[in-house]
């Protein structure tokens, strides 16, 4: 049941925030920041050697103020570093079979990016809970969504990259299932995070109202 609670507070809060990070002071810095403007799904991306031990750290110190993923995962072996350090969902820029056979042997959503339709498809017959459309993302903007959601509609999707408070509405409009979002969320003082938060916040749950 642990996987559907993830999945489904991932669904509801329609951001993830994308945390490089080298110390635990700036972690509280970004996540009190998130928090203050109602976003509390992070993903610490292992780009940093000490992810681990920051995934570690905000689960102890938050508990269940906030949902911690593990980001940037290449390999089973770090998947399962991750996973032993606390992390609730596993999001990676490629697709790896072993990788997802490893998160769903522990009841973790995997979330891989994939660049084609062929790679999607083998990343959900594999077990993938969402495909991440990296770095397509970036390159397309919203219409990423449409394109692949116009063949397979049941395709949940997270995006990465491309994303601000003007165009957050749009994504959403496109049909996206979740916004990751860097620089707005982890740049700047924790008061200016929390702004930031607040902005995107606002802008989700006005186009959910509209809706």
């Amino acid at each position: 049941m642990q996987k559907i609670k993830t999945l489904s507070r991932i669904e509801n809060e329609k951001i993830i925030a994308i945390v490089r990070v080298e110390t635990e002071q700036r972690a509280d810095e970004i996540v009190e920041g998130c928090l203050e403007g109602g976003i509390s799904c992070l993903e610490i991306s292992y780009t940093n050697s000490n992810a681990g031990e920051i995934i570690k750290y905000l689960k102890d110190k938050y508990g269940e103020k906030l949902l911690v993923g593990a980001g940037t995962v290449l390999d089973s072996e770090t998947a399962r570093l991750a996973i032993l350090n606390g992390a609730e969902f596993v999001i990676a820029p490629n697709f790896k079979e072993e990788v997802a056979r490893l998160c769903n042997r522990y009841q973790i959503p995997y979330m891989p990016g994939c660049t084609s339709m062929s790679e999607l498809v083998e990343a959900l017959e594999a077990g993938a809970d969402m495909i991440k459309a990296f770095p397509t993302s970036s390159f397309h903007g919203p219409s990423v969504v449409k394109t692949i959601k116009t063949p397979m509609p049941f395709v949940p999707i997270l995006s990465s990259g491309g994303a601000n408070v003007e165009n957050v509405k749009d994504w959403l409009a496109a049909g996206v299932d979740c916004i990751g979002i860097g620089t707005l969320l982890t740049k700047g003082s924790k008061e200016q995070i929390g702004e930031n938060a607040k902005k995107l916040r606002a802008e989700i749950e006005k186009y959910t109202t509209e809706k």
